[in-house]
């Protein structure tokens, strides 16, 4: 069944604010993943290079930059096998489901195993949950409105707003325990709010349209040993090269982009030379090329909140509070207030303006340049010394960060759907987010360069890219649009 021809009583539902009511089940489950999600990540780059005196693991910075990035990055590139496994074996909602189970033993690992093989065992069980749940949280939202309806885009705003109350809850409580009590206690928060996401969705699911747990393309059961045995392969492939020093923590950020960029390629290739997908979808698919390559562009300047503006909120930030000093970690937690001040009015601007509004790709033209525009606002701060830029001055470029993130970001994932050929719906969700797989590993690899170049050099040629790409997609806007084919 299509997203066009779904009942009619989905689309006339307006319980949740003017959203059909199931958003609600998976607004929240989604908000408490990234509670657990963000809180992790807000205090994980502390760990990994603070000394084992201050509870952390001695890990050098360069190396623990690249480790966040190359985290980061598989998190995104794992959600190919999530929409995989969604769109032939089990359909979004019951990978969305298991994928959560997954995340919060993850956190639990973190939590109670001490060291390095509690921060891979921890990491590898995230990512890998993690990725399952975002695309096919995604996904099933898409499946709550038709190809056209109005609320589309202000549904996935709402949506954002899940993320970013737990998005700014994670990183405020995790860092407080992190400071407290050490850094177990706060990943083991984080495991909680996991587990009360698992158990609020629990009781919500039933209430999913059934096309929500559909399998667009099932995989005859007759194959299932065959990719079963090829996943156990890559495993074992995986288990040897890091045995035998193949892949390193030094290298494993260079390794992610290098496989990101492979599967990204291939994902294309295969979508665009199936049968199954017919001339219009194939049109849209090339529209999502320079889409995808903006969308990579954002997220490895976006990213560096977790790497590069971490370390300049611990070493650069003047964090003093009428003689208190804030954590670390709270910076992360500044971002997403800004969104859930501004998401509904960016969903109210949206759905005001209708069929009048921007074309999503001069939004994402306009996303690129204000994240570089934001990065340029680092200039003026550059080469300081220790604690020297000030606290207000962060504020001013979080916000440039949050205009330009809402202006990419949940359209993004709003027209991934709206463009997706009908065989692929999960998975061109999942090709969104390898875009962001690829953004947020290079933004670990750019990390390590910060460290070794004058902060002036770092910030202006970054944000002078970014301008560039975005002037550029502006330009190419109106033959982007027409390969959308009524998709705006």
């Amino acid at each position: 069944m299509s997203q066009a021809t779904q009942p009619s009583l989905a689309r006339e539902d307006h319980s949740f604010f003017g959203q059909p009511r199931s958003l609600a089940s998976i607004f929240g489950v989604e908000m408490w993943e990234r509670f657990s999600f963000y809180g992790m990540q807000g205090i994980l780059l502390l760990y990994l290079y603070y000394s084992a005196a201050e509870g952390g693991l001695g890990i050098p910075q360069s190396t623990a930059a690249g480790i966040v990035g190359a985290y980061g990055g598989s998190v995104y590139l794992s959600t190919i096998v999530g929409a995989w496994v969604a769109d032939r074996i089990l359909g979004s909602e019951r990978v969305l489901f298991y994928s959560a189970i997954v995340i919060m033993c993850g956190h639990i690992a973190l939590a109670l195993i001490p060291g390095v093989p509690g921060v891979a065992t921890g990491l590898i069980l995230v990512a890998v949950g993690s990725g399952g749940l975002k695309a096919n949280a995604t996904s099933v939202v898409g499946t709550l409105y038709a190809e056209k309806d109005p609320r589309r885009d202000a549904g996935f705003s709402i949506f954002y707003l899940g993320i970013n109350l737990g998005a700014f809850l994670g990183p405020i409580l995790t860092g407080l325990l992190q400071q407290s009590l050490g850094f177990h206690f706060g990943f083991a928060l984080a495991a909680i709010g996991m587990a009360i996401g698992l158990t609020q969705y629990s009781f919500g699911r039933k209430r999913l349209p059934d096309v929500a747990r559909r399998v667009p393309d099932p995989l005859p059961r007759s194959r299932w040993p065959l990719f079963g045995a090829i996943g156990a392969l890559v495993v074992v492939v995986i288990v040897v090269l890091v045995a035998f020093g193949v892949i390193t923590a030094d290298n494993l950020v260079i390794i992610v982009i290098g496989v990101t960029i492979v599967a990204a390629v291939a994902y294309f290739v295969v979508i665009l030379s199936s049968s199954q997908v017919t001339t219009v979808e194939r049109r849209r698919v090339f529209a999502f090329i320079p889409l995808f390559i903006a969308s990579a562009a954002f997220w490895s300047l976006y990213q560096q909140q977790f790497t590069v503006v971490t370390i300049y909120s611990d070493e650069r930030l003047d964090r003093n509070l009428l003689g208190w000093e804030m954590p670390v970690p709270w910076v992360q937690s500044i971002n997403p207030i800004f969104i859930i001040l501004l998401s509904g009015v960016f969903a109210a601007l949206w759905t005001r303006w209708g069929a009048k509004q921007p074309s999503t790709p001069l939004k994402f033209a306009a996303g690129t340049t204000i994240m570089g525009i934001g990065f340029l606002l680092f200039l003026p701060f550059a080469g300081g010394g220790a604690h020297s830029t000030p606290l207000l001055a962060m504020l001013g470029i979080l916000l440039v960060f949050t205009i330009a993130e809402l202006l990419l970001s949940p359209v993004g994932l709003s027209v991934s759907t709206k463009l997706a050929p009908e065989a692929f719906t999960t998975q061109m969700v999942a090709l969104f987010f390898l875009s962001v797989a690829l953004g947020t590993a290079v933004s670990g690899r750019l990390a390590e360069w910060y460290l070794t170049v004058p902060e002036t050099l770092y910030f202006g040629v970054l944000g002078g890219i970014a301008i560039v790409l975005g002037v550029a997609l502006a330009i190419a806007a109106r033959p982007v649009l027409r390969l959308m084919s009524g998709v705006r």
